[in-house]
């Protein structure tokens, strides 16, 4: 097999890796006001609590996926990372202040004793997670479903480039995919909770991921119907569509006869099966144009479009340092898992008042 499809397939695999994982903490923050609200004001400090400190361990080993992907894309694909970065800078850029004000919320909560310190940075964890849930979506909808590019030539050599604006990627189809993604990963979070924690905060968030789940099984069904549609009806796309849908379903119906466990694999499933099937209709293009077929761009040599993969020495270098550290980073995640798998509940927070813990990852 071609390494350029090979890194096709390991930055498809870092990427469906980020949003099963980073997925669920997203929901759990945009959960936090919802879930978080109690019978009182330290009920509801209490609740929030917990919520966090289901994802304390986990939220920044979680983001090693895409700082990952981020780097492989880079390594294997230079024109691809280019091209994106010139195309999607300002939504990329969005993207990147959203999680670092979330994460200045997990380390700051706890270190003021006033409420409104503590709503202050509530609402940075909020936003920071609502912010990437809904433009990841958007992002892929664009990537798999075509962006405006052209060849361009300069003194530098002959390359691609982006002939659109922010405005061109806030198109209805990515809108829906922003959508769809910030639904799934609320619906995601929301069985994460239910798995994670004991009492009334484990029945509400039950709850809440049926009816989020509704929503999130309409939005997605339209989003990777329309998708498949426009990227040519691939047979294997379509099953891994299929797949997520059945998935999604027994998700659903294991939540709700309360069996989180099972629900959470459902989720993590649809999760996989969506975001693989998104892969399965971009190759073996890397970014298509809807422009000039001769400017998309693709992992097939001498082919229609523009090559964006990197020298094969590169690739070949690298290909050795992921076969080594790939495992290490899949075997020291699901360490803590296990670690830190017991469920948490309210009774477990001894004092509410001063606050000096902090969400630890």
């Amino acid at each position: 097999m071609d390494l350029a499809v090979i890194w096709f397939i390991l930055i498809a695999v870092l990427w469906i890796g980020y949003f099963c994982l980073e997925g669920f903490d997203f929901g759990v923050g945009m959960l936090l006001p919802i879930l978080g609200k109690g019978q009182d004001a330290e009920d509801s400090e209490r609740r929030k609590r917990v919520l966090l400190g289901t994802i304390g361990p986990h939220w920044d080993g979680n983001e090693v996926w895409l700082l990952t992907a981020g780097g492989a894309t880079f390594a294997a694909f230079r024109e691809w990372y280019a091209t994106l970065f010139d195309g999607f800078y300002l939504a990329l850029l969005l993207i990147l202040v959203a999680l670092i004000v979330r994460a200045l919320g997990f380390e700051y909560r706890g270190k003021g004793d006033s409420p409104s310190w503590r709503k202050n940075w509530d609402l940075a964890i909020i936003i920071g997670s609502f912010v990437p849930a809904l433009l990841w979506g958007v992002a892929f909808a664009n990537i798999v479903g075509g962006t405006p590019l052209a060849v361009h030539e300069n003194t530098l050599g002959r390359g691609v480039e982006f002939q659109g604006s922010l405005l061109t990627l806030l198109n209805p189809h990515a809108l829906v995919g922003g959508l769809t993604t910030l639904f799934l990963f609320l619906t995601h979070g929301a069985i994460f909770i239910a798995l994670k924690t004991k009492g009334g905060i484990r029945e509400d968030a039950r709850r809440l991921a049926g009816k989020l789940g509704l929503v999130t099984a309409v939005l997605a069904v339209v989003f990777l119907t329309w998708t498949n549609i426009l990227t040519g009806n691939k047979i294997a796309a379509w099953v891994f569509t299929i797949l997520a849908a059945v998935a999604l379903v027994a998700g659903l119906l294991a939540n709700r006869a309360g069996r989180e466990g099972w629900a959470f694999l459902g989720t993590f499933l649809t999760t996989l099966l969506a975001v693989g099937s998104l892969f399965l209709m971009l190759f073996p293009d890397v970014m298509p144009s809807t422009l000039d077929p001769a400017a998309s761009l693709t992992t097939v040599k001498d082919g229609v479009g523009f090559y964006a993969a990197n020298s094969e020495q590169t690739l070949q270098i690298m290909t050795v340092v992921a076969v080594i550290f790939t495992p290490v980073v899949i075997a020291y995640q699901a360490w803590t898992y296990w670690i830190f798998r017991r469920r948490l509940s309210t009774d477990q927070i001894p004092d509410v008042s001063p606050t000096r813990e902090k969400v630890r990852g």
